[in-house]
């Protein structure tokens, strides 16, 4: 196992800690109660990612190769149902400040450049499962990319973003 592998895992255990830090104190800032759970749901899935990076990372790096015991299981994402549970419990109709649309749109970037890595990371992978483990995680920031931009069209327009997932119509059907 190479030495850039080691390496492009510490770049993600790095990364998924910022990722987490950076969610947590908008959560904290953030006074929308959906951003406050966008932001607290995400940050508590980059550490369950961080966690098993850290976990597969001290394996491998005594192993030298792919781990055979680490299991190829990643929590998946909420978000879309945090999204939705939060916007049915209380009908917010305020959209999301400065701040929060600033940071929605930084956490897309994140996210967005999450997604591009560990593709790549799966890519240059020739074994099975360590391809399949990026793909995951790969995925998973796919969805944190998307429920995000769900978030920023809720944070800008949430009226329209009802009428668009309620599927409610002028006819009042």
């Amino acid at each position: 196992m190479s030495q850039e592998r080691i390496n492009a895992l510490e770049i993600a255990l790095n990364n998924e800690m910022k990722e987490h830090e950076f969610y947590l104190k908008q959560a904290e800032r953030s006074s929308n109660p959906v951003g406050k759970a966008m932001f607290l749901q995400i940050a508590e899935e980059e550490l369950e990612h961080h966690e098993r990076l850290k976990q597969l990372h001290e394996k491998w790096e005594k192993e030298e190769q792919w781990p055979e015991s680490v299991p190829l299981e990643v929590a998946g994402s909420n978000l879309k149902a945090t999204l939705q549970k939060v916007v049915d419990a209380t009908h917010s109709q305020d959209p999301g400040d400065a701040g929060d649309l600033e940071a929605v749109r930084t956490a897309i970037n994140f996210e967005a450049e999450g997604v591009k890595f560990y593709k790549k990371l799966s890519e240059s992978s020739q074994d099975k499962q360590e391809k399949a483990f990026f793909n995951l995680l790969a995925a998973i920031e796919n969805e944190h990319l998307q429920s995000l931009i769900e978030t920023e069209a809720f944070f800008l327009d949430p009226a329209q973003w009802y009428m668009q997932n309620e599927h409610g119509g002028l006819d009042g059907v």
